[in-house]
C-alpha cells in the first residue's frame, strides 16, 4: 500500500508547485505591466518631442518694464501660469483696441471657469512715444489684470525677436509725430514653462479664442490633479 506522503509528493499538482505556479505568475504579471507602463512612457515622450519639434520657437528671454509698478520684468516673471501676450501700440486706432478687448473677454471666460489661470499682456512696440506713463493711461481701459511693458528701443526689439514679431516705423520719425507702427497681428498663448502653445489671429473670435484656451487649461489642470 502507497503510503499517504508518497502519494502526495507523486500527484501532478500539490502545493509547492502550486506555489511556484502562482509565483511565477505574480512576477510574469509585474514584469509585463511594467513593460507596458514603460512602453506608454515612451510613447507619450515621443509625442511630447514631437508636438514641440512641429512647434515654432516662439518666446524667450526679455527685459521690459511693467507700465504701473516701473519695476523690471522679465520673462522668468510670467512663469506659473498660462499668458496671453499681444504686441501693439497705444496710437494705434482699431486693430489693438479691438484685440485688446478680445484678450479681456477671453481672460473673463477663464477665469470665471478656472480662476486666475492666465495673465494678459500688452508688450508696446512703439517705445518712442509709449513711456510708462503713457501705457498706463492707455490699459485703464481695458483689462484691469492686463500686464502693460515696455521699455527702452533695443528691449522692446529684443522681446519682439524672441516672439517672432515684426514691427516697422516710419523713417525719420520724432515721438511727437503722428504714425502709425506696421506690426504683426497674433496674440499668443504661451504655458506656464514659458512654452509657445498657440496664436490667434485677429480673425478668431472670441469664443473661439475661449474655447481654445479652455481646452488647453483645462487640459493641464486635469494633467496636474492626476
Amino acid at each position: 500500500m502507497l503510503s499517504y506522503s508518497h502519494w502526495y509528493s507523486t500527484q501532478p499538482f500539490n502545493w509547492i508547485s502550486a506555489s511556484l505556479f502562482v509565483g511565477t505568475g505574480a512576477g510574469l504579471y509585474w514584469y509585463f505591466n511594467k513593460a507596458k507602463a514603460q512602453v506608454e512612457e515612451s510613447k507619450k515622450r515621443k509625442t511630447s518631442e514631437s508636438e514641440k519639434l512641429g512647434k515654432p520657437k516662439i518666446g524667450g528671454p526679455f527685459n521690459l518694464i511693467d507700465a504701473k509698478t516701473e519695476n523690471s520684468v522679465t520673462h522668468e516673471d510670467l512663469l506659473g501660469r498660462f499668458s496671453l501676450v499681444y504686441f501693439g501700440f497705444t496710437n494705434c486706432p482699431d486693430i489693438c483696441p479691438d484685440e485688446l478687448d478680445k484678450m479681456g473677454a477671453v481672460v473673463d471666460k477663464v477665469d470665471a471657469k478656472l480662476g486666475q489661470i492666465v495673465q494678459p499682456v500688452f508688450i508696446s512696440c512703439d517705445p518712442a512715444r509709449d513711456t510708462t506713463a503713457q501705457t498706463r493711461k492707455y490699459l485703464e481701459g481695458f483689462h484691469p489684470r492686463m500686464l502693460g511693458l515696455t521699455g527702452p528701443w533695443e528691449n522692446v526689439k529684443a522681446a519682439c525677436k524672441v516672439y517672432r514679431v515684426y514691427f516697422s516705423t516710419p523713417p525719420n520719425i520724432s515721438p511727437k509725430d503722428d504714425y502709425l507702427v506696421d506690426h504683426s497681428i497674433f496674440m499668443y498663448l504661451m504655458d506656464p514653462n514659458g512654452e509657445f502653445v498657440e496664436a490667434f489671429g485677429k480673425n478668431t473670435t472670441a469664443d473661439q479664442m475661449a474655447d481654445k484656451v479652455l481646452h488647453y487649461t483645462e487640459s493641464y489642470v486635469q494633467s496636474k490633479r492626476n
